[in-house]
């Protein structure tokens, strides 16, 4: 493999995306303070609809108006006040980052829904998820290929010093692959869709967005050939949940970035955070096993938690994050 360039600095560690809470300032400040090597925008849901992956990526669709109705988010006739909440919600979080922010001049990570997961989770207005439809799927990969477009712009514009990385999020792809979501009738699923098909349409939003795309799935059986195929530049998944390693080590060795998620989202049951050399050791344990070198870790690899960080306390949050950057930081001393 050549050398490559990373998206990011040596040792670099980050977050997934959700926090727990409601005050979005008080959640940037906590991440540009833990995270200062590869910050990214908080999500916070519990601030309600809107909020939420599905409706936070809704409101940046373009001409795919969302509403939500009986507590599910579908595909509206015209823009009204759930879309309109959305985007003000977003509109808030990048004012907000300009703010504490202007002057950063690194790489920062912002979050998205990807279109399979948005496909499984959005209803059609006639009822049943878009995943039923495969013309209805490919509109809205192209919408949201031109939202997320737009969406980059804008963090550039209020941050014009800094490089954007933009990670979309598909915990369902496993099951979309695997015919496994449920009809709405709950007494049946949509059919599976093909890997090479998946593959081609996760690429057409992947190259139009024009930033280093990270592909993320913290469920079991993370499809790593195929976000590789579709031009991903590195993966996201959870450590834990990696039961064969010959395809992670296929696609590091490929030249995929690996966003390690290396630390519990919330606290085990024996106690609080992992220490900083738990976490780095861990990631340690399981590149030696795949064979790489150690020169190339610190620079392939960024440290996370396990996935988002919603159901934690603001204590443990600000520990588990911590423990991330500093084992990112004793790796590169390695």
């Amino acid at each position: 493999m050549t050398d490559l360039a990373w998206p990011w600095s040596a040792g670099a560690a980050t977050g997934i995306g959700s926090l727990p809470g409601t005050d979005v300032a008080e959640a940037q400040r906590v991440v540009l303070g833990e995270l200062p090597a590869l910050p990214h925008l908080p999500e916070l849901p519990e601030r309600g609809p809107g909020a939420d992956l599905i409706g936070r990526t809704g409101g940046l669709l373009v001409e795919l108006p969302v509403e939500l109705y009986a507590g599910r988010w579908r595909v509206a006739p015209r823009p009204g006040r759930d879309l309109r909440r959305a985007r003000d919600l977003m509109e808030r979080d990048l004012d907000q980052l300009a703010e504490q922010a202007e002057e950063y001049a690194g790489t920062v990570k912002v979050q998205a829904a990807g279109p399979y997961t948005l496909a499984a989770s959005l209803d059609l207005p006639i009822g049943g998820r878009m995943l039923r439809d495969p013309g209805a799927v490919r509109d809205l990969a192209g919408s949201l290929a031109e939202g997320l477009r737009a969406h980059v712009a804008a963090v550039a514009r209020r941050l014009p010093r800094a490089t954007v990385l933009l990670q979309l999020d598909e915990p369902s792809l496993p099951t979309v692959l695997a015919g496994h979501v449920p009809t709405e009738s709950g007494l049946g699923t949509y059919r599976p869709v093909a890997q090479p098909d998946a593959a081609d349409l996760l690429r057409t939003v992947v190259e139009a967005v024009g930033v280093p795309v990270v592909l993320h799935c913290c469920a079991p059986d993370v499809p790593l050939e195929l976000f590789r195929s579709a031009g991903a530049a590195a993966v996201a998944l959870d450590l834990s949940l990696v039961r064969d390693l010959d395809p992670l080590g296929e696609a590091i060795d490929a030249g995929l970035g690996l966003l390690a998620g290396a630390a519990p989202a919330t606290p085990p049951p024996a106690g609080g955070a992992p220490t900083s050399a738990q976490v780095a050791d861990r990631v340690r344990q399981i590149w030696d096993r795949l064979g790489f070198p150690r020169r190339r870790l610190a620079e392939q690899v960024v440290i996370t938690p396990a996935c988002g960080l919603a159901g934690a306390s603001p204590q443990y949050v600000r520990a588990v994050l911590e423990a991330c950057r500093d084992a990112g930081r004793r790796l590169a001393e390695d």
